[in-house]
Parts: structure tokens; C-alpha cells; sequence
């Protein structure tokens, strides 16, 4: 049988590429997505078109609602999301202890589903500058997990696999590619219209854009009418 292990997933392109390196470890792959008051919906509908596309064997959707915490351009619409280019330091994007929270709820579920395997798509490469992307941060949860789980107490301790921590945005594309991933499902954008389709020019466009380029591959991505 195959070993269960609860996946992360977003919505976007990273997320996606876990979730078919995952799968092709050999693992059940019970996909966990947050609506934790995000921007826009469009991305956890994608996450639903990826979780069906790649064979996970469950996905659940968890409402938690950071906005009404705010400190973060994707979670309080009074703050708006940079498009100027990708800037030194940690922009207003980041989501405070979001990742965080994230992995505690799949460390959670992987408790009931007796799953030893947690995946994530942090990547420390090219990213927007968030502390909870950064390597140390995957190895201290996991240190944490291994500490304050029933599982990890009774000698099953807990793996949290973060397979694209050290890979370029090109990598994890052609990585994707190489899986069958159909990136033109997902959702990257942090301000999406209603169907999902990227405004060309917040940080996560960007990466994802010149990714796409460096890879030399065709950029699939779904882009509003009024980008140019």
C-alpha cells in the first residue's frame, strides 16, 4: 500500500510541482488547502483542478481567516500589493506566521491520518524574501513536530519534505514538466481576477514569468485582458 502523507497545496505553480514529486515518490497524497481570507478564491480552485489532475487521494479546504488579524497585502485590502518589481528585503506580501500555521494544521491531519510525511513548496531561491521559506525554518518545525506530536512521542516521528527549497523557479518548471504537470491549472497571482487569470505584474508574476523564460519553455499562465 501506499504510505499516506498530507501535501500543502496552494493553488499555484510550486505547490503543484510537490504535489507530482510527491506522487512520484510513491506517497497517498492527502492535499491540504487554506482559505485563510486571501485576495481571491481563484487559487483554491485551482488547487481543486491540480488535486483531481495529479490523483490525490483526498483534499480538504480548511477556512481560517488571517484577515481578520491583517499586516499583509494579501489579507487586508487597504494595503496594496507591489507591482513595481521584486525589491530587496521582505515585502508586504508576506502573511505573518502563515507557513507556520499551515504546516501546524497539516501536522495535525497527519496525526489522524497516521501519516509520518508532510510536503511543502517553500522554495529559498526565488522567492519574494519571506522568512518562513528559509531552510532553517523547514528544519525547526520539523525539530518542533517531533516534539509536540503523540506520533512522534510513541516513535513515529515525522518527515517535513520541502523538495524545492534549493531549486530555481526554472528547476521546479522543468521539474513540473518532466511530471506532466499542467501548469496552465494553477493560479500563482496574488491579486487573480475572478477566473484566475494573473495581473503580469505583482513579485509572484514576475518569478513565475521569468521562470517560465529561463526554462525555455512557453509561459501558460492566463493574463487579464489589460496587461500588456
Amino acid at each position: 500500500m501506499m504510505k499516506p502523507a498530507v501535501v500543502l497545496l496552494s493553488g499555484g505553480l510550486d505547490s503543484a510541482t510537490v504535489l507530482a514529486l510527491a506522487r512520484e515518490q510513491g506517497f497517498a497524497c492527502h492535499c491540504l488547502s487554506l482559505d485563510y481570507g486571501q485576495r481571491h478564491g481563484a487559487e483554491l480552485h485551482a488547487a481543486a483542478r491540480v488535486a483531481a489532475a495529479l490523483g490525490a487521494a483526498a483534499h480538504r479546504v480548511l477556512k481560517l481567516d488571517l484577515g481578520q488579524l491583517g499586516g499583509s497585502a494579501l489579507t487586508d485590502s487597504s494595503i496594496a500589493v507591489p507591482t513595481a518589481g521584486v525589491q530587496p528585503g521582505i515585502p508586504v506580501t508576506y502573511v505573518p506566521a502563515r507557513n507556520t500555521i499551515m504546516l501546524a494544521l497539516a501536522l495535525a491531519w497527519a496525526e489522524v491520518l497516521g501519516a509520518g510525511d508532510i510536503f511543502v513548496g517553500v522554495n529559498a531561491v526565488d522567492y519574494s524574501g519571506y522568512p518562513d521559506c528559509r531552510p532553517e525554518f523547514i528544519r525547526a518545525f520539523e525539530v518542533l513536530a517531533n516534539l509536540a506530536t503523540k506520533a512522534a512521542v510513541e516513535g513515529r516521528p515525522l518527515k517535513v519534505h520541502a523538495p524545492l527549497i534549493d531549486m530555481s523557479k526554472a528547476q521546479i518548471i522543468v521539474q513540473g514538466a518532466r511530471l506532466g504537470v499542467d501548469y496552465g491549472l494553477t493560479v500563482s497571482c496574488y491579486q487573480a481576477d475572478a477566473e484566475g487569470s494573473a495581473c503580469g505584474v505583482c513579485d509572484s508574476c514576475r518569478l513565475r514569468s521569468q521562470g517560465f523564460a529561463a526554462a525555455s519553455l512557453p509561459d501558460v499562465t492566463r493574463y487579464q485582458v489589460n496587461v500588456i
